[in-house]
């Protein structure tokens, strides 16, 4: 049994952080630095990241601080990660629109990211990095994935702005821990077996074209049959 008597030592304000720290990390899994100073500020000392791992042993759970990005974390216990019927309750499922979404955004942060200076973009630049990776996203999906990056404090911005191509997006440095290696991979091992699967369609479409196109030159009808060939497709997404 955990021996929970520091609690009662705690002074007025130290009891309200303490508080504000696990709910936080309950909800929302990062506690970030530039957003919430005060609360990262709390757990940051060693005392207290302590006594707040001592209290998150209990339900399975520890909180990881990362002194460099100036991230603090929620992650399950090594002991309990293998035990059955355990829910991990901080763990949110991205669907595949919201993580196409948020590598774009993961690679935007890796690019400007600087140890000392906040790293901001616009929705443009999101919204172009989508072109580039061929992302398409209707703005509702655009919409619900800003939602959910912001409540786990990966990002933030004005809700006045965000609709508007010049709107601008911080990103947080919780981008870098909110997938693990392996989730990541998979992420990059899917999109590439999308491309390539497009790319062998439009392949196949022009080769099939060719093939019309000569066999146009020695028949008589030949503008007849160029004529039937197949459109191609629209790309899937």
């Amino acid at each position: 049994m955990s021996d929970f008597s520091f609690m009662n030592k705690m002074n007025d304000e130290d009891a309200y952080l303490f508080k504000r720290c696990i709910r936080k990390l309950l909800d929302s899994t990062f506690i970030v630095a530039d957003r919430d100073e005060k609360l990262y500020e709390f757990i940051s000392s060693e005392s207290n990241q302590y006594d707040i791992n001592v209290y998150l042993a209990a339900i399975g759970y520890k909180a990881v601080v990362e002194d460099r990005m100036k991230v603090a974390m929620l992650q399950q216990a090594d002991e309990d990660k293998e035990t059955v019927g355990l829910k991990r309750l901080s763990l949110y499922r991205f669907n595949q629109k919201e993580i196409k979404m948020l590598l774009v955004i993961w690679l935007l942060f890796l690019e400007r990211m600087g140890y000392a200076e906040p790293v901001f973009v616009t929705v443009g630049d999101i919204m172009d990095k989508c072109r580039i990776y061929q992302i398409t996203l209707s703005p509702a999906e655009i919409k619900s994935a800003y939602r959910v990056f912001k409540r786990f404090s990966l990002i933030d911005y004005n809700d006045d702005e965000i609709a508007k191509e010049e709107g601008i997006v911080r990103l947080y440095p919780s981008l870098q821990f909110c997938m693990d290696i392996g989730q990541l991979k998979q992420v990059v091992a899917d999109y590439v077996s999308d491309i390539a699967e497009e790319g062998a369609g439009a392949e196949e479409e022009q080769h099939g074209g060719e093939v019309q196109a000569e066999e146009a030159q020695t028949e008589p009808h030949g503008e007849e049959q160029m004529e039937n060939e197949p459109e191609g497709g629209d790309a899937d997404e």
